[in-house]
């Protein structure tokens, strides 16, 4: 068995293992978790020829150093655009790159995006919970959080023949606004609320993380009362406070709660709303939920 052997020099904060996720256990009060984007975190992977549910890392904007410091792999990073040097020489995003022992490689966020991944060639050796390496951010469960210090073990290491790598096609373009369904909840919600949803210009805060994205803008009122039977919970519902401040959950949300959700992301959209920065602006757009199941079969046909 190859073995190749990383150590952690420098890591942000929000940097931690991920899969795709633990399904299976939400009524056990226990999220998938997961990447914030999904399909940037499946690229990755298949640069290298791993499987896309291979164990990878999730880098937030705070960044990530590693050394190699035994053998040697082939590597891959994939999502926003992040600044990449290996010894000082720039890696582009999606390009696979041998790692040698001694190497250093420097990952920093650049000019857009809020995460990447970065894929191994083989297999990453981390803990896992419930049959996942993929960390629950806010219990710490799964593969865990990287701190500086830690050492990364990849086994079954390989290198790449990256002149037959696949053309990589980069995430979709941010056009100003997310494509949402109406509901399940938008009795709840006066018909200017649900105007000012659909029309008004909203930004994301800097309350988000991998539990939820705050959104900044006009109030939305409710008309009916705030209570509701706790219910089931997804990646992408919209809930409103009592203050009128919209909250979209994302990889790491609770499973339950009692807040009205006004709408609903398309899951379509999930991968580029998560790639938004802090203070960055955008609009949402109803669609129905036929032509949102078509855009979801579309989405999944480019993926395979």
């Amino acid at each position: 068995m190859t073995i190749a052997k990383f150590h952690i020099t420098r890591a942000g904060p929000l940097v931690s293992f991920q899969d795709l996720g633990r399904n299976g256990h939400m009524r056990f009060g226990v999220s998938r978790s997961g990447p914030m984007d999904v399909s940037s975190f499946k690229k990755a992977n298949e640069q290298l020829g791993n499987d896309q549910k291979n164990t990878g890392i999730e880098i937030s904007i705070g960044g990530l150093e590693l050394k190699c410091v035994e053998g040697s792999a082939s590597l891959c990073v994939m999502g926003g655009e992040f600044n990449l040097t290996l010894d000082g020489n720039q890696i582009a995003i999606g390009e696979v790159f041998e790692m040698k022992t001694n190497q250093t490689l420097n990952i920093r966020a650049d000019k857009s995006g809020s995460w990447c991944y970065l894929a191994f060639a083989g297999s990453l050796i981390t803990d896992t919970w419930l049959g996942s390496g993929a960390t629950h951010l806010l219990s710490g469960f799964g593969g865990g959080v990287l701190k500086s210090g830690l050492e990364l073990v990849v086994k079954d290491a390989k290198i790449v023949d990256a002149s037959h790598q696949k053309g990589v096609k980069s995430g979709d373009v941010f056009g100003g606004y997310i494509r949402v369904t109406l509901g399940p909840q938008d009795h709840y919600f006066t018909n200017e609320a649900k105007r000012l949803l659909l029309n008004q210009e909203f930004k994301v805060s800097t309350a988000y993380d991998r539990m939820g994205m705050r959104l900044l803008g006009p109030k939305i009122d409710i008309n009916s009362s705030l209570s509701i039977p706790s219910e089931p919970l997804m990646k992408g519902s919209i809930q409103v406070s009592g203050a009128g401040v919209p909250t979209i959950l994302l990889a790491d949300h609770q499973t339950t709660g009692g807040y009205p959700k006004i709408a609903t992301v398309i899951s379509s959209d999930l991968d580029m709303l998560a790639q938004l920065r802090p203070n960055q602006t955008l609009r949402f757009k109803a669609i129905s939920p036929e032509i949102a199941v078509r855009i979801a079969r579309v989405k999944k046909i480019e993926l395979t």
